[in-house]
């Protein structure tokens, strides 16, 4: 009688557990939360850094004069940014 009682037990942790990292996945599919933005930047390409396999990508652009380092490693959740303010080579750049 315990055998039974055992599997389904066993049954409903798998099963929570897998329910628990699907909801994890969740940030790729729920919409973005960003703040209010006043438009979009596509007029000029951002310059792309494509790094051997194991190393992160990197994409930069100017914004205002203000040079945008954005790296990141394949579809990963993680990334970061850095922003190098009055870049000379932004001088003449147009968003």
């Amino acid at each position: 009688m315990k055998r039974p009682k055992v599997t389904i037990a066993a049954a409903v942790a798998t099963l929570a557990l897998s329910l628990g990292g699907l909801a994890g996945c969740s940030k790729f599919t729920e919409p973005f939360k960003d703040a209010p933005r006043s438009g979009h930047d596509n007029g000029a390409p951002a310059d792309l850094i494509r790094m051997p396999d194991g190393f992160s990508n990197a994409a930069t652009k100017c914004d205002h004069g203000n040079r945008i380092y954005t790296a990141y490693h394949g579809d990963q959740a993680y990334g970061s940014i850095a922003v190098v303010p009055q870049d000379p080579t932004c001088r003449n750049v147009t968003p």
